[in-house]
């Protein structure tokens, strides 16, 4: 268990630092997660989306984003390991419920990246 949870900690620790370290901000929905969505995720989270219809999650906007799924929010600010769309994208959770469904698994950088913003606070 403790080799896991070092595995999966260790791209959030490596993206904190890294963000702490340079002159950049931290990351935002609109600068970092916004595009990554767009690219993976939107498609199928929300309206006539498969994703959307299934759970009621919906991932075009920052607001609705972190309204979450029908029944729970996705995100919990300063907490990537709570966070069921961090645990998602991450393989945290069963193969079968992996994010995104559709196309191959998010780069270790998308992943990391959402990581830090969500324990970074979740700012838009």
């Amino acid at each position: 268990m403790m080799k896991r949870t070092i595995f999966f900690a260790l791209p959030i620790l490596a993206a904190a630092l890294q963000t702490g370290c340079s002159d950049d901000p931290s990351p935002t929905y609109q600068t970092s997660i916004k595009p990554i969505l767009d690219a993976h995720c939107v498609a199928c989270h929300m309206p006539g989306g498969s994703g959307y219809e299934q759970s009621g999650l919906r991932l075009d906007s920052y607001d609705t984003l972190m309204k979450g799924t029908r029944l729970n929010p996705v995100v919990h600010p300063g907490s990537s390991l709570s966070s069921t769309l961090y645990r998602m994208v991450s393989g945290q959770l069963d193969a079968s419920i992996r994010m995104p469904h559709s196309e191959s698994k998010l780069t270790e950088k998308n992943v990391s990246m959402i990581g830090a913003w969500i324990d970074q606070g979740a700012k838009n």
